[in-house]
């Protein structure tokens, strides 16, 4: 089974983004950052949701990051699946903090029972076929949406249409350039329809 081991953001300013990302979320080796001046420009693609146990966790992660500097995309709040907040990274990656409990079992704390990164597909079925060449399993599909099934991956993935991502994300859709994150994994080097890395 596919295990992806660790996320590389890239950033024009590599040592601020790691005390960023060290005092906001204390990822330890699931992220890593490097230096990159590959031009973008708007949405990059990509979301990056860590999922925790209960409203208070993500209260605190979102708390955390804002105080590092991140800015607010959307403030932490109830919806119909849980509860959930997004930050952007004051290198320019978009976090979704999030829990699909709607009530605290404990006091706060920042722990991270998950980490999931959406990538965008601009043809989902072939994106999807992509990757099942590839060695990853379906885990759940459903029209513009796929997760694959990573059981004892510390970070699982999912594709999603460039609108529906963005508006989840609550920025525009449009951006061109570099994506500035890859995914180290043993399921080779390569890179994907869309253009996303692989190492």
């Amino acid at each position: 089974m596919t295990s992806l081991t660790a996320l590389t953001v890239e950033a024009e300013d590599a040592p601020s983004a790691e005390k960023f990302y060290a005092d906001a979320f204390g990822l330890g080796d699931r992220l890593n950052v490097d230096q990159s001046d590959a031009a973008t420009s708007g949405f990059r693609g990509f979301t990056v949701s860590l999922l925790v146990s209960q409203p208070a966790n993500a209260h605190a992660l979102f708390d955390a990051a804002v105080s590092a500097g991140a800015t607010v995309l959307k403030p932490v709040e109830k919806s119909m699946w849980g509860v959930g907040g997004v930050i952007q990274a004051p290198d320019g990656a978009i976090w979704k903090l999030a829990t699909s409990s709607k009530k605290d079992s404990a006091p706060a704390s920042r722990d991270i029972d998950s980490v999931v990164v959406l990538f965008v597909a601009s043809d989902v079925s072939a994106s999807k076929t992509f990757y099942v060449e590839h060695g990853l399993k379906i885990g759940r599909s459903f029209g513009s949406y796929v997760e694959f099934a990573m059981p004892g991956s510390p970070i699982g993935l999912g594709l999603y249409k460039r609108a529906a991502l963005a508006k989840d994300a609550g920025v525009p859709a449009d951006g061109s350039g570099s994506h500035r994150i890859a995914i180290t994994s043993d399921a080779g080097a390569f890179t994907d329809p869309d253009g996303f890395t692989w190492r």
